[in-house]
């Protein structure tokens, strides 16, 4: 399993040295969650704070847009030079076009699909895909309660890709612990996101990287 921590667990007062410490403990992606308090209500960072993170940091970064106007943010972000940008299909009109976009610029393209949303709804795309990111929490805050449904949604995502596109990987984000991780292996996960269960672990973080692996 790879262990890609959200940074919007981690201390801002101490930012550098929290993506240092993931790092450090053997994560594989540094996950960063941008919020535009529009899309969802909530409001996190924007690219100054992102290229501390990028200076910071020994591992790609994975950025999770949760916004409007995807595009723009794309064109924002893209010359830190992540390893994926992932987009949510509930708000891209032309999902197609931005997928082109992203992988144009030497970035791998990924598709977020909200706890509502179907996996047969991206079907279409699997093919021009890198990742699809399963939300296993309604999107906007940290540290929210796993919806158990997407273990479920996983398997059946999983079948969709070894049939269109089996090097497309499926990431899952939200409420991720020790436990139903070896679910989510089990259904197919290849990456799991893991904001205050590593944050906040009482053995800390290269413990709790560990547990998930």
């Amino acid at each position: 399993m790879q262990v890609a921590p959200s940074i919007l667990s981690a201390d801002f007062g101490h930012l550098a040295q929290d993506v240092k410490a993931i790092c450090e403990g053997g994560c594989d992606l540094v996950h960063v969650d941008v919020m535009d308090g529009h899309f969802v209500p909530n409001l996190t960072i924007g690219p100054v704070v992102v290229e501390a993170v990028a200076g910071a940091a020994t591992r790609p970064l994975d950025i999770h847009l949760m916004v409007e106007n995807n595009s723009f943010f794309v064109d924002i972000f893209a010359p830190l030079r992540p390893k994926y940008i992932s987009f949510h299909i509930e708000e891209e009109k032309h999902p197609h076009r931005l997928i082109q976009k992203i992988r144009a610029l030497g970035i791998k393209p990924a598709i977020v699909l909200n706890p509502h949303t179907a996996p047969a709804s991206i079907a279409y795309l699997l093919e021009d895909l890198d990742m699809v990111l399963l939300m296993s929490v309604n999107p906007g805050f940290g540290g929210q309660q796993f919806i158990p449904s997407v273990i479920t949604k996983a398997a059946e995502l999983k079948m969709l890709i070894d049939k269109h596109n089996p090097d497309c990987l499926i990431e899952v984000d939200g409420g991720v612990n020790a436990i139903n991780v070896k679910q989510l292996a089990e259904a197919g996960v290849d990456i799991v996101v893991a904001g205050s269960f590593v944050y906040k672990h009482p053995d800390g973080v290269n413990a709790a990287i560990a547990a998930l692996k």
